[in-house]
């Protein structure tokens, strides 16, 4: 299993669950685990995934989800689970 941490912040609108879980599904990642909050209109969700099957490397689909943050205005990042976890040791 290939995980990844992938965060998503910014100003709750209509639509960013349904974007990023469509490019999810559409590139075979799996969610694992999902959180998600709204907070004074502030959209804030931290997702587990697994890229087993995805069909394209980590850094593309890291980029492209980056990339559908800027076209519906949050942050995305995708990060692979080790690092995140070595990150956050301390």
């Amino acid at each position: 299993m290939h995980k990844v941490i992938i965060t998503v912040l910014g100003k709750d609108t209509v639509g960013i669950l349904a974007k990023v879980c469509t490019y999810l599904a559409n590139n075979k990642v799996n969610i694992l685990d999902i959180s998600q909050t709204i907070v004074d209109g502030y959209f804030n969700m931290m997702m587990v995934a697994d890229i087993n099957e995805a069909p394209k490397d980590f850094h593309i689909i890291a980029d492209e989800l980056a990339q559908i943050g800027d076209e519906i205005g949050v942050d995305i990042r995708a990060q692979k689970a080790a690092i995140f976890d070595k990150m956050h040791r301390i």
